[in-house]
């Protein structure tokens, strides 16, 4: 079997210039945490020190030049799946491993057919969606992903001669193996393992002994054994949250109860992109000088009806509520994802034929004209978030952080 890799270069960098060409060549920085650090960076900012995770107070005295962006978690997804199906293309057999790289199936028995795919698909999903990407091909997962890091940025490489495989493998550190940090290379070093290719060349049961069967499944893939298998459907996420700093102090239940509903609506917006439902809904509270509190409700099935998990999500309020307490975070979390399909209905479920016509016309009109223009009316306590024009698009808080 002959597998490849894709990795897209500076993801969210390229997922933010290709709606704003402007930010192309620029140092470019997206932010995370509330903008309290850099999760992502350009070519050019890094060429100037700049690291992943850092400060942002530390960035911009790296790099004051530097324009910062706000994350947009949703709007990464949207492109990733894009370029998935122009993988799917190519490929029979594609596995998403991440939001930007994935692992896919090569057909074809003639030597210069890997070469041509690799930039055949490159140069596509640059054409098609203006992202640049690196594809690897080589005999197993863990040497596609190592040779398509060597090509990187906006490479194609193809590597099947063993004797090529083994010189680049030569000059790269053992940390280049995916599942081999700083940690597990200190364990190897006493035995005079530091390169990818002493790791090869080492013993099989000694690379057991030191790091037990993953580390020889490794040691496998390393020698062109193909071990690991190619996942074809996308795992679940074990959870998914909505919310965040509230950004003040906040007493009022009813302004709390408006920030449960803006937070269930992009839950349920999130739940709905996925094709998943929820069979456990939880609201977490953060308080100044005062601990946090919990509400949890078990739902009698899985929904991603907005009536229903309303329904839920106010007693898990009243769980979570203390009478004058500050709050300053909330997150609203779905628990139990199920995929989508059919589901055993209650017989004293209400009727979903209004609560779903109206959650239609609701997707449909923000669709056409943006995000939360239309919106649930228990939000009109909270005029100062709507007034802010970034929240038209609103930061999402995790959706690509899930490595698949």
């Amino acid at each position: 079997m002959t597998v490849g890799h894709l990795d897209a270069d500076c993801f969210y960098v390229s997922a933010e210039r290709v709606r704003d060409p402007f930010l192309i060549g620029k140092p470019v920085g997206v932010l995370g945490n509330q903008g309290a650090c850099v999760i992502a960076k350009s070519y050019e900012m890094k060429a100037l020190g700049v690291k992943t995770g850092e400060p942002i107070w530390d960035s911009v005295k790296k790099c004051p030049e530097g324009i910062y962006l706000k994350r947009d978690f949703r709007w990464y997804e949207v492109l990733s799946r894009r370029m998935l199906d122009i993988v799917g293309d190519f490929a029979p057999n594609v596995e998403y491993y991440s939001i930007d790289e994935f692992f896919f199936q090569v057909e074809g028995n003639n030597r210069k057919a890997p070469a041509q795919a690799a930039e055949a698909i490159r140069d596509r999903i640059n054409r098609e969606l203006r992202l640049p990407v690196t594809v690897g091909i080589a005999r197993t997962r863990t040497l596609a992903k190592l040779f398509s890091d060597t090509a990187k940025p906006f490479g194609a490489r193809a590597v099947l001669d063993v004797t090529e495989e083994r010189r680049l493998l030569e000059k790269m550190p053992v940390t280049e193996i995916t599942g081999i940090a700083s940690r597990n290379a200190q364990r190897l070093a006493p035995y005079g393992i530091k390169t990818c290719l002493d790791f090869a060349n080492a013993d099989r049961k000694l690379i057991n002994r030191i790091l037990t069967k993953t580390g020889e499944a490794l040691w496998y893939e390393i020698n062109g054994c193909p071990i690991q298998p190619m996942r074809l459907d996308r795992p679940l996420h074990k959870t998914m949250a909505r919310g965040g700093s509230l950004g003040v102090k906040v007493s009022d239940p009813q302004i709390l109860y408006s920030w449960m509903v803006r937070n269930l609506e992009r839950l349920i917006e999130e739940l709905e992109f996925h094709q998943v439902r929820t069979c456990k809904l939880t609201i977490w509270l953060g308080h100044q000088d005062a601990p946090s509190t919990a509400g949890q409700v078990p739902l009698d099935s899985q929904t991603d009806r907005f009536d229903l998990l309303l329904d839920a999500a106010k007693q898990c309020l009243r769980q979570a509520w203390r009478p004058g307490w500050m709050v300053t975070h909330m997150h609203v979390m779905a628990d139990q994802l199920r995929r989508g399909g059919c589901i055993q209905r209650s017989l004293f479920e209400p009727s979903p034929e209004r609560p779903e016509t109206i959650a239609r016309a609701k997707r449909e009109v923000n669709e056409r004209i943006g995000r939360f223009a239309l919106r649930i009316g228990a939000t009109r306590h909270l005029p100062a978030i709507y007034a802010v024009p970034s929240n038209s698009f609103d930061l999402c808080d995790g959706v690509g952080m899930f490595c698949f």
